[in-house]
């Protein structure tokens, strides 16, 4: 009798949801396909399937087990690398395209996702895969935190990182898997995709995980110290601060659709979030590798390909802003050390384009990257976000001593000397005939060009500053207001994908977000 057997080895499915470390394999079923002309035969073919299972699965465990190789990671290990690899892939993003989009830098060639095609990512342009490997892993360590009581002083800072990674994220794309999502070892790798507005405002979304991460670092009694921490050094009452300083953020952020007066004051009555410089939410770059700003390890060419934009000319040179010096360089065939900015989307197939001729951005993004940080969140950003909810009259506060603090703060974030007369002159605040909300953001959009993207949301909330129609647009002369979902993401997830990418009008980058619907 002749059988003929087909085996079928393990695929696991990988995708961005899944929470294991390392693949796990599982036997699987073993399909015996004969022609059995009698029950004699059957019955043989039956004992030797089973025979054969049976020899396949007896200590699997065992035989497939690497002794040299860790199957549990220690959360200070996995804590580490979650903030680090976060912070410096989301900083090459926020410079390689969120600065594209908030039209900080303008790029010259490779620029498809300048002229707003944004399914076409080039140098960057493809935060997806970033925000959920970092989601898994943060997740990994909440578990841990939950379950062993060794590692509970990772409980509250992990469900604060969730939560800024979680903002981010859907910040960009609105509706997001999230709730079903980073749990591949528990079966479920195609999940649904949850409405921004319940990320948001839903338990286990993102003000609820600042809350309870606030509370579990308040609550926490026992002597084991947060090891891995880059951006605090295991201080838990700075984790507190900078849950605040988001919990602020994420507040004017859905203002709009929600009445957050009351908790934006309590917070700001407290006290307790990011108040100073050095009170940060940032981790250094150094000036070598390994851990310097990836743009210096970039060809030159491709460093290159980046130079001021015109609306970040326009918008320094008419505050007469000295920090344009530190972040771009004079264009190379200026004989006064002149800076010259170029309009976004060029379609540099048809125009020709002299890089002497338009300045490069500055010494700090690639020779000399250990004076640039990785940034969560700052003092600035904060203040700049008080100033503005007392001008909206959300807290009781004065506007200008909030902004007066964020501007002065973020001249000595960037390392530059501010004019003694800045603050009263060219940015005097909230002067006749100025949009006083127009400074805030203006001012934060500034300093926030390490986090492009950052920009980029706020234009889209707020409408400042006023960014200008590109040179060659691939999106009829509109600026996007969301990133589409991922390529990937139909052939991985369709189901899911195809409901929310009708309810985007096809995946279009041009459908708000819900905080940002009229």
């Amino acid at each position: 009798m002749k059988f003929i057997y087909k085996i079928y080895s393990t695929v696991i499915k990988r995708t961005f949801y899944q929470t294991s470390l390392r693949d796990k394999l599982k036997p699987q079923p073993i399909y015996v396909w004969s022609v059995l002309k009698s029950t004699k035969s059957f019955f043989i073919a039956f004992v030797l399937v089973v025979g054969l299972v049976s020899s396949c699965t007896k200590d699997f465990e065992e035989i497939n087990t690497n002794p040299n190789s860790p199957v549990s990671v220690q959360p200070s290990l996995l804590f580490r690398q979650v903030i680090y690899d976060y912070g410096e892939q989301m900083s090459y993003e926020g410079f390689t395209a969120g600065n594209l989009l908030g039209q900080y830098t303008t790029a010259l060639d490779f620029n498809l996702f300048d002229r707003h095609n944004l399914k076409s990512p080039q140098l960057g342009g493809n935060p997806w895969p970033i925000f959920y490997k970092n989601l898994r892993d943060n997740e990994l360590i909440l578990n841990l935190a939950k379950e062993n009581q060794t590692f509970t002083v990772y409980e509250g800072p992990s469900l604060i990182l969730k939560a800024y990674m979680a903002a981010a994220l859907t910040d960009l794309f609105g509706d997001v898997p999230y709730f079903e999502a980073f749990k591949g070892d528990k079966g479920t790798v195609t999940p649904v995709y949850d409405s921004q507005e319940s990320i948001y405002m839903d338990q286990g979304g993102i003000l609820d995980n600042l809350d309870k991460g606030a509370l579990a670092i308040q609550n926490y009694t026992g002597s084991i110290q947060l090891e891995g921490d880059i951006l605090f050094n295991g201080d838990l009452n700075a984790w507190v601060r900078f849950a605040n300083s988001l919990k602020i953020k994420y507040l004017i952020r859905i203002s709009d659709k929600v009445d957050v007066a009351t908790d934006l004051q309590t917070i700001f009555d407290s006290g307790l979030f990011i108040n100073e410089n050095s009170e940060n939410a940032v981790f250094d770059f150094t000036d070598g590798e390994p851990n310097n700003f990836r743009l210096a390890r970039l060809r030159i060419g491709d460093f290159n390909n980046y130079v001021l934009s015109a609306t970040m000319d326009e918008i320094l040179t008419n505050l007469n802003d000295p920090r344009i010096v530190k972040l771009f360089r004079p264009f190379s065939n200026s004989d006064s050390g002149d800076f010259n900015g170029l309009l976004n989307g060029i379609d540099a197939s048809q125009t020709s384009i002299t890089p002497a001729d338009y300045s490069l951005t500055g010494t700090i993004f690639r020779e000399n990257t250990g004076q640039l940080d990785a940034n969560f969140m700052t003092s600035m950003e904060t203040h700049f976000l008080l100033a503005e909810a007392a001008q909206k009259g959300l807290i009781t506060a004065d506007a200008k001593t909030e902004y007066d603090a964020g501007v002065t703060q973020a001249f000595s974030y960037w390392g530059t000397e501010m004019p003694l007369d800045y603050l009263t002159t060219t940015a005097a605040f909230d002067v006749s005939g100025v949009n006083s909300i127009a400074q805030i953001i203006t001012q934060k959009w500034i300093s926030n060009m390490i986090n492009g993207y950052e920009g980029w949301i706020e234009y889209r909330r707020t409408g400042f500053p006023e960014l200008k129609t590109i040179s060659a647009s691939l999106n009829n002369d509109l600026i996007p207001v969301r990133m589409p979902y991922p390529a990937e993401e139909e052939a991985l997830n369709s189901v899911n994908y195809t409901a929310a990418a009708t309810a985007t009008d096809g995946n279009s980058i041009n459908v708000n977000v819900w905080w940002d619907e009229n």
